[in-house]
C-alpha cells in the first residue's frame, strides 16, 4: 500500500495475529462505542474495510442481526475468517486498487487504513460513494505525529531506547508513504467529501499489558527492516524486546482520530 515496497506489517507474518488481538484489546471498546452513539441498529448494512482481525465485523454482525448485512473486506483475509462463523461475509479486496464492493451501505467503517495507503483522498471518496443518502461513514486513524513517543514518561536509558527505536519505525512507515499525520486532518477531509454532522474524537492508552504485547509483535515484525535500514542494531532490539518482556516500560500508543460524518440526503 506504500511506494513501491508494499505494507510494512506483513498480515502473512505469525506476528500478525498477535498484532491484531493487541489491537482489538486497546481500542475495540472505543471503536464499539463510537458504533452506539451512531445508532447502529438490526437491519444495517455495514462495509468493514481493512478488517484484519475479526473482532470488529464479528460485533457488528451479532448487532445487525439476520436481516443485516456486514461485509468485511481486506487485502489479506487470513486473520479475517472467524468473522464468517459470527454472520459476516469476507472477501479479499484491495481499497486502493477495487472498486467498492456493491452497496449501499448504512454504515462504512475503517480503523488503521487509510494512514497506509498513499492515494487516501480516492479511497475515502469511494467509501463516501458507497454510503446510501443517510449513511454514516466512520474513519478511525493514527496520528503518530502528534503523539511521537511510545515511552512518554522518558526517564532513563531503556525509555530513550524505546523511543529511539519508535523513531526507527515511523522512519520505515514514512518511506512506505504513510501520512504520520493523516489523523487530524480527518474532520477536514470528510468535510470536503462532502459529508454533514462531521465530528471527530481522540483516544490513546498510556500503558497496558495489550501496548508490551502490540510493540513486541510491532518490533518482531520490522527487525530486519529496521537493520538493514541503519535504523538500530540487533543487539539494541534484542536489549528492548528483553525490556518489554519484563514489564519495565510504561508503553504508550498513538492517539487514534476517530471522525465521523452523513452522506446528506436528497432534499425534499
Amino acid at each position: 500500500m506504500g511506494q513501491g515496497d508494499g505494507y510494512l506489517l506483513d498480515n502473512r507474518q505469525t506476528e500478525a495475529g498477535t498484532r491484531f488481538d493487541a489491537l482489538s484489546e486497546l481500542f475495540d471498546a472505543s471503536t464499539f462505542r463510537h458504533f452506539e452513539a451512531l445508532g447502529i441498529e438490526e437491519g444495517w448494512r455495514c462495509w468493514e474495510v481493512g478488517a484484519g482481525g475479526p473482532s470488529v465485523p464479528a460485533w457488528l454482525a451479532e448487532r445487525v442481526g439476520p436481516r443485516g448485512r456486514v461485509l468485511a473486506t481486506d487485502i489479506d483475509v487470513s486473520w479475517t475468517g472467524a468473522a464468517a462463523g459470527a454472520g459476516a461475509e469476507v472477501r479479499r479486496h484491495d481499497v486502493a486498487v477495487d472498486p467498492p464492493p456493491a452497496g449501499p451501505f448504512d454504515l462504512v467503517h475503517a480503523r488503521l487504513v487509510l494512514v497506509h495507503v498513499e492515494d487516501r483522498d480516492a479511497v475515502l471518496r469511494s467509501m463516501v460513494q458507497a454510503l446510501r443518502p443517510g449513511g454514516t461513514l466512520l474513519i478511525e486513524d493514527a496520528d503518530p505525529a502528534l503523539q511521537p513517543l511510545i515511552c512518554p514518561d522518558e526517564y532513563g536509558p531503556e525509555q530513550r531506547l524505546a523511543n529511539r527505536l519508535r523513531n526507527g519505525f515511523r522512519e520505515l512507515l514514512r518511506q512506505r508513504g504513510a501520512d504520520l499525520a493523516y489523523g487530524r486532518r480527518l474532520p477536514r477531509l470528510l468535510r470536503e467529501a462532502g459529508l454533514e454532522d462531521v465530528r471527530a474524537d481522540a483516544y490513546f492508552p498510556v500503558t497496558s499489558p495489550a501496548c508490551d504485547a502490540l510493540e513486541a509483535a510491532t518490533v518482531r515484525q520490522v527487525r530486519g527492516k529496521l537493520v538493514a535500514a541503519g535504523l538500530a542494531t540487533d543487539e539494541e532490539i534484542d536489549r528492548h524486546l528483553a525490556h518489554v518482556v519484563a514489564g519495565r516500560l510504561n508503553l504508550a500508543t498513538s492517539p487514534m482520530i476517530s471522525a465521523w460524518g452523513r452522506r446528506p440526503a436528497p432534499r425534499p
